[in-house]
């Protein structure tokens, strides 16, 4: 039987690949976007409260993936209440929509980030753990969280997954890592011990897929890769995985601070974040140790 599945955010650097993953499985997928040009494409604003109910109607599955980008400008007082805002409003938003419609679709699957521990420093974190300290990603994530809840509280089978570092090398963290490689420059931030919690991004995409195809996963998951890997030897892993030799040079907090402010959290903290509960849960990696992961993204070079 042929399902549909409406994808907010799906032309991002996630739902790009997700959508392809969605088609070649034999879904209808359909996308939100605020500048529709094709058949399959609808309007919305999140900001603006606007969305088209055709869009909703019949979906089977959501996707919520919205949201301004995090690192892509200085947080400034207003960059942070837009962070917020898209991916608050989005989700209150289809909300309304499902309400408005009298639609419950199967299950609705929405992205959170790992930024929601907070600098958690060297110990593991789970699911049920709370936030080490503050900061401004432990605020955007909990208010993130918080909506989609809303729409768990429906009834409708709601699965979070927080996300970390993405790997592919047409966007994220590794496309800005490869820029200073080509040179022969491995970049690394601070003393390079801060734990990187990574995930390629083709098991990301599988994530969604699983979620969606299996109805006991309900609730909140660390969309991580099993072996997290401190930052400095990331930045090696990708040497070696792009046969490039390279001079590993740091980058120091205080530089980075003074370049970046308090974005600077983004690349600093230290997150040792587990995938244990959803191996558990019965999820499958193509890719859970970096080298393999590495290997797989730079095999066509």
């Amino acid at each position: 039987m042929n399902q549909t599945i409406l994808v907010a955010g799906g032309s991002g650097f996630i739902g790009a690949r997700l959508t392809e993953l969605f088609r070649h499985k034999g879904y209808t997928v359909r996308l939100l976007t605020r500048r529709p040009t094709a058949a399959g494409q609808y309007a919305w604003d999140p900001l603006a409260g606007v969305i088209d109910d055709q869009a909703v109607a019949g979906a089977d599955f959501v996707i919520n993936l919205t949201g301004a980008g995090i690192a892509e400008q200085r947080w400034t007082p207003a960059r942070k209440q837009l962070l917020i805002d898209s991916r608050v409003q989005s989700a209150r938003l289809l909300r309304e929509a499902f309400q408005r419609l009298g639609h419950q679709p199967k299950a609705y699957l929405a992205a959170s980030a790992i930024g929601f521990y907070g600098n958690s420093g060297e110990r593991w974190v789970a699911e049920d753990d709370a936030p080490a300290g503050g900061g401004f990603m432990v605020e955007c994530c909990a208010a993130w969280e918080q909506a989609a809840e809303t729409i768990g509280a429906m009834g409708i089978r709601t699965v979070i997954f927080r996300t970390g570092i993405v790997l592919d090398r047409s966007g994220g963290a590794l496309r800005e890592i490869i820029k200073p490689m080509r040179f022969g420059i491995g970049g690394y931030f601070g003393n390079g011990q801060a734990w990187y919690s990574w995930i390629h991004r083709d098991d990301m995409c599988r994530m969604y897929l699983w979620a969606a195809e299996n109805p006991g996963i309900e609730g909140t998951f660390n969309a991580v890769a099993p072996h997290p890997a401190r930052n400095i030897d990331l930045i090696k892993a990708v040497a070696r995985a792009m046969r490039q030799t390279a001079i590993f040079v740091p980058a120091p907090e205080f530089a980075l601070r003074a370049v970046f402010g308090e974005m600077a959290d983004t690349i600093l903290f230290s997150n040792r974040v587990t995938a244990e509960k959803i191996i558990r849960a019965g999820f499958h990696y193509q890719f859970s140790d970096l080298p393999d992961a590495l290997t797989d993204i730079f095999k066509n070079k």
